[in-house]
Formats: structure tokens, C-alpha cells, sequence
């Protein structure tokens, strides 16, 4: 073995790792139920230490992006949306930084293999505005996906609230009390925008507005018109938690179905790449006779279109809408 433990050596590591797990236990013991409650989701970790319910809603309200009374804080509406949407909490300022540290790394990594300005600057502004862009394409969409898993538990506690007797605003707040982000908080905006007096379906459609998922209108819908004609609202939303329990059900049939299709585009879209960089760390001269005629320019660009359109082929036959 290229290593060895001794007895004692041994013996120490195990005593270690106890003393690890025992303290764990001891602490975990010890973990009381109102130290969980402040931890569940942002908005009741905030209620900790600020009693104020107001002062709460302004400053969730500010760091989404949002303006004292929830409007949007941007000019440009659709940055501002997508900002919202993703649920990113540090501001437009760590965005910009992000942007700024891409655009650099790409400009010097442009500038140190082609050592041409014109090129690096280009790389670097197509980074620096790319890359954040895609980064809140990815959180609104990972977002999404954990709301529209936890929207059918949220539906069940609202129907069995409602089916206690209480009111609309209560099944709402009590949403925010037991479930976790990202749902939990912006339940809990939608609260207290209630108590501070907009009406349930002014509050719900904020709540649409500020997530974008797309299962909300329908929620969103079947509140408003149970506020304005009546009927079992409970009962509709029994009905609307089974629905998209389903779909939800459905999509991640799909996606193991699809999974193969979706692998083998990655692995033939990435095997000439790695051959690529590999013959050039071995073999660095390899392509250095053809790499500067203008006909293997050609050709590349003429693989990268095909590989390109192949994918986006791929892509729309492993992507289904339900």
C-alpha cells in the first residue's frame, strides 16, 4: 500500500470522528423548535431579530429589486423582471462585478493566446454582457423549478386551512410559516401585503408577478374569482394540487426518457473539442501546417454551424412542453 496506519494512528482517527459525531447528537439535541422556526425560510429569519412587519416587507422588498411599494426600481423593465424572477438578493452592483470579472478573464486569456487587441476586447465585452445574462437565465430557472415543486404542498396546506375555517389571508400567512424558500417568503410578501391593506387578489397577483412561474395563474385565478362569485375554493384547489402534481410527474418521466438523447448530444458535441485540446497538448505542432489556410477556416466554421443546428435539432426532440 502506498500508505500505512498504525495502531495508535488508528485509534486516534476513531476517537476523533466520536468526538465529532457525539458532539453533533449533543447539539442536535439541543436544537430547539423556535430556533427551526427562524430558519425556514428567509422572511422568518429576518422576524427574529425585527419585530417590525413593515420594515420586513420594505427590505424583501429591496433586495429583490423592488422599490418600497413593489414596484420596479430599473428602467429597463425587462432586466428588472429577469432580476426578480431569478431571486437574486445582492443587487444589480454583484452583477456588474460578475460581468466585470468574466470580461477581464476573457480578455487576457484572448489577449495571452492571439495576443490581438481587437479580438480580446471583443471577447471580453461579449463575456462580461453574456455571461451575466446567462446566469440569470439559470437562477430564474432553477427558481422555477423549486417553486413548482413546492406549490402542490403549498395548495394542500391552504386546502386544509380553508377546510378548518379559516379565511383566505390566514391559509395564505400560515403557507409562510411552514414552508421553505422560495415559496415560504413570497407567500409570506403576499401576508403581509394583506395586512397592510391590499386586497387578496391585488396581493396574489404581486405574487405572480414577482415569481413569473407558470403555474401561479391559474392559483391566481381561482382566487380571484372565488372572492368576486363565491364557490368551494377549497375543492379547486384540491383539484389544481392533483393537476400539477401530475404534470409535474409527467415532466420528470419525460426527462428520464429523454436523458439518453440528451447525453448523446453532449458527448458528440464534446468529443471533437476534447480530441482538439488534447492533440494540442500533445502534440503541439500537429495542426500548425493547415491552422492559418483560409480553407480550414472554412471548414471549421462549417462544422461549427452543423454541429450547431444538430444540437438545436437534438434539443427540440428532447424538450417537451406539458
Amino acid at each position: 500500500m502506498w500508505f500505512e496506519l498504525d495502531t495508535t494512528t488508528l485509534i486516534t482517527i476513531c476517537a476523533a470522528i466520536s468526538v465529532v459525531l457525539f458532539a453533533e447528537a449533543v447539539y442536535l439535541l439541543g436544537f430547539s423548535t423556535a430556533s427551526y422556526r427562524s430558519r425556514v425560510n428567509r422572511r422568518l429569519k429576518l422576524s427574529k431579530n425585527q419585530p417590525d412587519r413593515e420594515a420586513i416587507l420594505i427590505q424583501l422588498r429591496r433586495e429583490r429589486g423592488l422599490t418600497d411599494g413593489g414596484m420596479l426600481r430599473f428602467g429597463v423593465q425587462w432586466f428588472n423582471r429577469l432580476m426578480l424572477e431569478s431571486g437574486m438578493t445582492r443587487g444589480a452592483l454583484t452583477l456588474a462585478l460578475v460581468g466585470l470579472v468574466a470580461g477581464g478573464a476573457a480578455f487576457f486569456g484572448v489577449m495571452k493566446v492571439r495576443e490581438e487587441m481587437m479580438e480580446a476586447g471583443a471577447a471580453g465585452l461579449v463575456a462580461g454582457l453574456l455571461l451575466p445574462f446567462f446566469v440569470l437565465l439559470f437562477m430564474r430557472k432553477r427558481r422555477h423549478g423549486k417553486f413548482a415543486a413546492q406549490f402542490p404542498d403549498a395548495m394542500d396546506i391552504i386546502v386544509r386551512s380553508l377546510r378548518a375555517g379559516h379565511p383566505v389571508p390566514v391559509a395564505v400567512a400560515l403557507v409562510a410559516q411552514e414552508m421553505p424558500d422560495p415559496i415560504g417568503t413570497e407567500f409570506g410578501i403576499a401576508a403581509d401585503e394583506i395586512t397592510y391593506g391590499a386586497d387578496v387578489e391585488t396581493a396574489m397577483r404581486n405574487l405572480y408577478f414577482r415569481v413569473g412561474q407558470e403555474d401561479l395563474p391559474l392559483f391566481v385565478t381561482a382566487v380571484s374569482i372565488q372572492g368576486s362569485t363565491g364557490g368551494n375554493l377549497s375543492e379547486i384547489l384540491e383539484n389544481l394540487s392533483r393537476v400539477i402534481r401530475e404534470r409535474f410527474k409527467m415532466r420528470r418521466k419525460i426527462r428520464a426518457l429523454a436523458a439518453e438523447g440528451k447525453f448523446s448530444a453532449l458527448f458528440l458535441s464534446g468529443l471533437p473539442v476534447a480530441i482538439f485540446i488534447l492533440l494540442n497538448v500533445v502534440a503541439p505542432d500537429f495542426y500548425s501546417i493547415v491552422w492559418n489556410q483560409s480553407l480550414t477556416k472554412m471548414g471549421l466554421a462549417l462544422a461549427a454551424t452543423w454541429m450547431i443546428l444538430g444540437n438545436m435539432v437534438m434539443y427540440k426532440m428532447c424538450n417537451f412542453r406539458i
